[in-house]
């Protein structure tokens, strides 16, 4: 009766080797559906409608570059259509933001162009879209105010899919590869905002000279400062303060306060209500923020 069991086992193994094989050999994959596509779109309009972009046009394609979804927003140039669409699908097929590639080019490496139109669009704005580390799609953006806002509101279209949220807290990982936090970094840009009722923002900033005194009264400021120097002021009372927008004052500078030299590698926290200034900054001065409400 042993020896029935231990064949019928061996029986049972080599039967299941075949679809155990075939197992190993199918990846499980995500997929970006229309209604992805519109949200992904939605995101950008909504992210230009708070930024004041005059333009753009939106273009969504899926992982292997085919468009899903397009918006034109009034005002943009008729042949930003088909410059958007290259972007998203140059960004999608070599899964980097087209920055990269038009920093390379600007390098010296302009043999890149001879590759064919359509399929390779090397101009800031287009991103990767990636849910759970796979990269399921690209958007390209066109005919904003600059390239950097182009790149800005493609960074909040792809950023679609981390800004959901259930029961106040975030849905889904948010991940910024490498090249996406440099291009960030290069003007500034804000990776995630505070909408959906999160508490939380986090900013990719840039400064490259002094700034104007700050009053966030609902925030605090992590601020982690990554390459630079700069002469860093809080407390004391802001001059001539002005309200910019709900719970924010504004100043040209300010009185008293403690004076401290902020180098790569500091961290301060600067909780609400207390006014701070960038009195000096380094060219360039790049930090992260984290602001806590």
């Amino acid at each position: 009766m042993k020896t029935l069991f231990k064949t019928l086992a061996v029986a049972l193994l080599f039967a299941a080797l075949p679809s155990l094989a075939s197992a190993q050999q199918i990846a499980d994959k995500k997929a970006l559906t229309l209604d992805g596509a519109k949200k992904v779109i939605a995101a950008a309009v909504a992210y230009a409608k708070k930024n004041n972009a005059p333009g753009g046009v939106i273009a969504v394609v899926d992982e292997g570059g085919n468009l899903m979804a397009l918006e034109r927003l009034d005002g943009t140039f008729a042949a930003g259509a088909n410059i958007s669409i290259g972007k998203a699908r140059t960004a999608v097929l070599f899964k980097r933001p087209t920055k990269a590639f038009e920093d390379i080019i600007k390098n010296g490496r302009t043999a890149m162009v001879a590759l064919p139109d359509g399929f390779f669009t090397p101009l800031q704005g287009g991103v990767p879209i990636t849910v759970d580390g796979q990269v399921v799609g690209g958007v390209g953006v066109s005919g904003a105010a600059s390239a950097q806002q182009d790149e800005e509101l493609a960074i909040a279209g792809a950023n679609a899919f981390s800004t959901t949220a259930m029961n106040g807290m975030p849905s889904t990982v948010s991940y910024f590869d490498k090249d996406m936090v440099a291009a960030a970094f290069a003007r500034g840009a804000v990776l995630v905002d505070g909408e959906n009722g999160r508490n939380y923002m986090v900013h990719a900033s840039h400064r490259d000279k002094a700034g104007v005194a700050e009053i966030h009264e609902l925030d605090t400021d992590i601020i982690y400062v990554l390459d630079g120097t700069a002469t860093f002021v809080t407390g004391g009372t802001a001059v001539e303060p002005k309200t910019t927008a709900p719970n924010e004052i504004r100043g040209s500078a300010i009185e008293g306060g403690v004076t401290r030299k902020l180098v790569k590698g500091d961290v301060i926290i600067v909780p609400n209500g207390v006014p701070h200034w960038f009195k000096e900054a380094s060219n360039p001065f790049n930090y992260y923020v984290v602001k806590v409400r």
